[in-house]
């Protein structure tokens, strides 16, 4: 997994607009505002149960047509992060609180309460924590567990970059069915784009997963736009093979305010295909890359796909 970070490429359809200049949103990106009664109710749901999640607070384009069909994606540990990422609009900062004993029973109700038969939990990062939340994502599967059983569990964690390497292990024990912790960009644009993190350890991280447990479907994404090039997106595929990753998603990065990283541009839908293509090529289980990608959008689908590629595989 050499360290190869090629330097930007400047595309063609930026040359005629000035550097601080956003790029106009293109039809395909676009997404109608959500208005639908399921949308409406599981919203009312997650505000009864008090939760968090990442589909508002990260301001997901997608929010109306998963809410509408009753998922939604669990988002643990507080709405206030110790990370800085540029890309991201959830709030950062020193959390006010210390973690919510009761939070992973209330997710679990509301995941029973859904009818979710596939659920996805993520989290802030909790740098404050001795563990990084570790112990709280296994109380939560758990929790989950206990009251649907048939529920298949994607979790979505940080990186727990400075715990000790043995909380992972906690995690992994309490067997969700998918451990996904998201690449985010390419290695080069780490610095500004994901300045708290660390693309190697983040890497190893999902390597060790499956080296506790090969049986354990990893997953990973990240999105386009931020000012990659084709070599670099390649390059990180080839890396996440490398650490026997299962599932890859590739999605468009949207700008949130005009405070956050800018959109380099918006990639065609064509040039996914093209990615799409590649990663089957490269031996990834499953792959998601359109510009509407996220990594909970269509999971339970995607994890009924993934389990069947795997089967096939077997059956060889």
């Amino acid at each position: 997994m050499a360290d190869i970070t090629p330097p930007r490429l400047r595309h063609p359809e930026k040359a005629h607009r000035p550097d601080n200049a956003q790029p106009k949103k293109p039809d395909w990106i676009r997404v109608k505002a959500p208005t639908s009664a399921g949308y409406k109710k599981t919203r009312d749901i997650m505000r009864e149960n008090k939760l968090v999640t990442v589909c508002e607070e990260a301001g997901c384009p997608n929010v109306g047509e998963c809410w509408s069909q009753g998922h939604a994606t669990m988002m643990i540990m507080g709405e206030v992060c110790t990370r800085a990422c540029t890309f991201c609009n959830i709030a950062t900062g020193k959390p006010p609180e210390e973690l919510d004993a009761f939070e992973p029973g209330r997710v679990a109700h509301a995941v029973k309460t859904l009818g979710l038969s596939h659920v996805v939990v993520t989290s802030v990062d909790r740098d404050d924590v001795e563990d990084g939340g570790a112990e709280h994502f296994a109380q939560t599967i758990r929790a989950i567990r206990r009251q649907s059983p048939g529920t298949t569990i994607e979790i979505l964690t940080p990186d727990f970059l400075r715990c000790d390497p043995s909380v992972l292990e906690v995690v992994v024990e309490a067997r969700p069915d998918v451990f996904n912790h998201n690449l985010e960009t390419v290695p080069g644009l780490y610095p500004e784009v994901r300045p708290g993190a660390r693309y190697f350890h983040s890497l190893r991280l999902l390597q060790r997963v499956k080296e506790l447990d090969p049986s354990m479907f990893t997953k990973s994404g990240i999105m386009v736009g931020l000012g990659e090039d084709r070599q670099a997106v390649h390059q990180v595929m080839d890396d996440m093979r490398a650490a026997d990753i299962d599932f890859l998603t590739i999605g468009q990065y949207l700008q949130p305010t005009p405070k956050h990283h800018g959109v380099d541009r918006f990639v065609t839908p064509e040039e996914f295909a093209s990615y799409e293509k590649a990663a089957w090529g490269k031996g990834f289980l499953m792959v998601s890359a359109t510009p509407l990608t996220r990594s909970s959008y269509h999971a339970g689908d995607d994890f009924a796909r993934l389990r069947a590629a795997r089967d096939r595989q077997l059956a060889r």
